[in-house]
């Protein structure tokens, strides 16, 4: 088992490397990007809509430069009207002044020391906008997965036990009506009604702690921090158990049929021996395999949605941020925090089937 950990271990730099090279290249060449988006900022600022259709002195200036150096500013969206110099230094700041492949590994190697740099755009290091957005998104991530896992397991085994029940048929309704109603939708009907919408203000509309956090004592903290998440926790619970739910019910049934729960039973041995002594560890094999994938879009995607309505500061909008205004060291830094979370829980994921059915060996695995 120490071998296999440890070879797991040894393979997440290659892949890390992979994936990252990958995206790194294919976002360098897609249209725009930092110096295209500060160049669109200037010209915003300096030359109107107007003046551009009119063609004022200004603007005809900035013209007839351009046409002199049109090597330099026919590479950005909107270069004609700014200097050559100008745009030489807009490179230099955003490290566009040397080849992509030296900035590859000058990222690269920056990124293996856990030295992600400075954003573009807010004047704050990366890790500086992760310590601060990080609470949000470990909040919104490690609760609503550990509760879609503790409502959907215990929810999807009764449902198999009982299957073609009224329990059965009453369950998969709401299933199905989660399933149906989007997460961000749920959520603005939430807020409609319990957060100071058009019928009560039981809930606060935005923010993860009130403005005197730092002055209440411990348990108001703790009822304080609850009160806040507790909108967004349960919008996104209701999103997502559906679908484990029906998953864990689905591997339960296709285990109960088998021969060796057939022969457990003619033995004598109790109902419930033979559902958790027996099945639980075969079922929940595949249950435990998506652990990984459901944690990162809680994390990241799956909380984007409700960040943006409840005006919750996390890692999903300040990746969806980043993205927008093409803030290559925020994209490429959750990029790779979010890679190497995503491989480490592989490997903690393969660990926890060990833990669940003991036969399972990774000794012959080389």
């Amino acid at each position: 088992m120490n071998a296999y950990i440890l070879k797991r271990l040894f393979l997440i730099i290659p892949t890390l490397l992979g994936i990252f090279t990958i995206n790194f290249f294919l976002i360098q060449a897609a249209p725009g990007g930092p110096v295209d988006t500060m160049i669109a900022k200037i010209t915003g600022q300096s030359v109107s809509i107007e003046d551009r259709a009119l063609g004022n002195d200004s603007s005809n200036e900035r013209l007839e430069l351009s046409e002199e150096t049109n090597d330099l500013a026919s590479k950005y969206a909107g270069g004609q009207y700014l200097t050559p110099e100008l745009i030489k230094e807009i490179e230099k700041l955003y490290g566009f002044d040397k080849p992509i492949v030296e900035r590859f590994f000058l990222t690269l190697k920056n990124y293996l020391l856990f030295d992600f740099g400075d954003s573009f755009f807010t004047d704050k290091s990366v890790l500086q906008m992760i310590k601060e957005r990080l609470p949000v998104s470990i909040s919104l991530g490690v609760w609503s997965t550990v509760l879609i896992y503790l409502i959907s397991i215990p929810l999807g085994i009764k449902k198999a036990v009982k299957h073609g029940s009224k329990f059965d048929v009453w369950s998969s309704f709401f299933i199905i009506l989660g399933s149906a109603i989007p997460v961000f939708l749920f959520a603005v009907i939430l807020i409609i009604f319990f957060a100071g919408g058009n019928y009560f203000a039981w809930f606060p509309l935005r923010g993860l702690t009130s403005e005197d956090f730092e002055n209440m004592s411990l348990i108001g903290k703790v009822m304080d921090y609850l009160w806040h998440i507790f909108l967004p926790i349960f919008s996104m619970v209701i999103g997502g158990f559906a679908g484990l739910t029906m998953l864990t019910k689905n591997s339960f049934l296709d285990e109960l049929h088998k021969q060796y729960v057939i022969t457990a039973r003619a033995k004598g041995i109790s109902e419930k021996r033979v559902l958790y002594g027996h099945i639980f560890r075969n079922a929940m094999l595949i249950v435990i395999s998506g652990l990984p994938a459901t944690f990162i879009s809680m994390f990241f995607s799956g909380s984007l949605l409700i960040e943006v309505i409840f005006s919750l500061n996390g890692m999903g909008l300040m990746g969806f941020e980043a993205a927008i205004n093409r803030d290559y060291p925020v994209m490429f830094s959750t990029l790779y925090i979010f890679t190497l979370i995503g491989l480490l829980l592989n490997l903690i994921s393969d660990i926890t089937y060990t833990l669940v059915d003991p036969r399972i060996s990774f000794k012959a695995v080389k």
